[in-house]
């Protein structure tokens, strides 16, 4: 991290976990674990617990997101919804691109691209996913698939609406299957990005992004990640489901 250039952000990502008791609990439960965190602090959960989450997390420095948006503003995509529903409710961040939603959703570069334009346009800031798979990797291809997806999903963001976009870069091999990049490649990968984020934009703009590491960061092994200059906090998935694991990378994140 390099908190003097940039901010540090731990966001957790729910998934589809926790109904609105879970959700409230978990929150009443991470509340004092985490004030006066040095770093900003994100829970992205489900639709149907928003509301409850933002009750919950009111008078506290928990930020509230969603796990995705649709690119439109209305219209006949049913089971969808708007950044601008999200941004009423009073949501603060989303993510986009994630990995599950390419793999089990028929997300694609292009439609990640809608999703940030609308995202942005509702006044959201963006978590936006990049990261190869594991046979790209072993084909050493994974700056070409970070650079191309970062270029795709960025077009058309001006650099003052940058200044809402987070990356997570999550090699999609460590999503969930436990396995995770050595501080080394997370650093090596992050720093990629941001030279591919110099090159579209200029050099201020990179080094105030801030970019995440995701893919099975946790309460051990956060530390050595985020000891990684180019590393700037973490999208958590598993590990944020529990308070004190949670609790302990935000720590980690606030040194």
């Amino acid at each position: 991290m390099n908190k003097n250039l940039r901010k540090a952000v731990i966001a957790g990502n729910w998934k589809m976990n926790k109904t609105r008791a879970g959700a409230r609990e978990l929150i009443e439960e991470l509340k004092p674990l985490v004030a006066g965190a040095g770093c900003q602090v994100v829970a992205c959960v489900p639709y149907t617990n928003l509301e409850t989450a933002l009750k919950a997390a009111q008078a506290s420095n928990i930020k509230i997101g969603a796990q995705n948006c649709h690119w439109a503003g209305s219209g006949a995509f049913t089971g969808e919804i708007s950044g601008e529903m999200l941004a009423e409710m009073g949501a603060g961040y989303v993510i986009i691109g994630h990995s599950e939603r390419r793999q089990y959703f028929g997300e694609t570069d292009k439609t990640v691209n809608q999703r940030v334009r609308a995202a942005l346009d509702a006044g959201l800031t963006v978590i936006l996913c990049v990261g190869e798979l594991l046979e790209q990797r072993e084909q050493d291809i994974t700056g070409e698939v970070c650079a191309m997806q970062t270029k795709i999903a960025l077009s058309g963001v001006t650099k003052q609406e940058l200044s809402r976009v987070i990356i997570a870069y999550e090699p999609v091999w460590a999503i969930g299957t436990g396995k995770t990049a050595t501080a080394e490649q997370a650093g090596q990968a992050c720093g990629f990005i941001r030279e591919v984020v110099a090159k579209l934009y200029d050099k201020a703009a990179a080094e105030g992004l801030t970019i995440q590491y995701g893919g099975s960061m946790n309460a051990a092994n956060a530390a050595e990640l985020l000891s990684q200059p180019d590393v700037d906090g973490g999208l958590i998935g598993g590990a944020s489901l529990k308070a004190a694991d949670f609790a302990a990378i935000v720590k980690a994140a606030s040194v």
